[in-house]
């Protein structure tokens, strides 16, 4: 067991993002489960706080194995050689680009996306299992020209933590432990972070002028 709750994980993970305070930067946190860490982070920094609405495009036949990401506005998907029927990926883009809208505003209102162009970006969460979603949905930020793009996070599979450094220009993890079942066996509170507290926690930020 590493951490009691995501807030004293979030506090541990703020000591090694120091060199982040007093840039113009935006925390991106993984809806549900990365909103309280980034919360923390985002008032520990002075950052910005908008939510990573991304979700993976299944692969037809495993829905589980990740092909790609889509976002608000964007999308990213790997190169399958012509393998899968460019309608499928047309209509999953699609549908999930609907689902996200909505969510993003129940979540944030009217407000929009943070123009994250220029800016240092810290991508959140409260953990990284496989990290195919994540590899995915970094591919995609990249062309929204960020100008440094970190992902900081308490803990991730061993797995996870290789590929994603190769990608991100600083990947901070505070622990890799070689025995990864689930992100929570690493929480001594792993407790549902539902819609109430996500919004109660944006709103918050906002009324100090953190929120997007």
């Amino acid at each position: 067991m590493f951490f009691i709750d995501r807030y004293d994980a979030a506090m541990q993970l703020a000591h090694r993002l120091e060199q982040y305070k007093q840039e113009d930067g935006v925390v991106l946190a993984v809806p549900r489960g990365g909103v309280p860490i980034g919360y923390y982070l985002a008032k520990h920094l002075d950052f910005a706080l908008d939510l990573l609405m991304t979700k993976k495009i299944g692969h037809p036949r495993n829905e589980e194995y990740a092909i790609g990401a889509v976002g608000l506005e964007d999308s990213f998907v790997e190169n399958t050689g012509g393998e899968l029927p460019a309608g499928y990926i047309r209509q999953e883009t699609a549908r999930i680009r609907r689902e996200l809208k909505d969510r993003y505003r129940k979540f944030m209102g009217d407000r929009q996306p943070v123009d994250i162009r220029g800016k240092i970006v810290i991508v959140v969460d409260d953990g990284i299992a496989t990290g195919r979603t994540i590899l995915a949905t970094v591919k995609m930020l990249r062309n929204r020209q960020p100008r440094k793009l970190a992902v900081a996070v308490p803990v991730a599979s061993p797995e996870a933590a290789s590929r994603i450094s190769q990608e991100v220009d600083e990947f901070i993890c505070l622990y890799t432990p070689a025995s990864f079942y689930a992100i929570g066996q690493f929480y001594q509170d792993f407790t549902q972070v539902d819609d109430v507290e996500v919004i109660r926690l944006l709103k918050e930020l906002n009324a100090r002028g953190h929120a997007a």
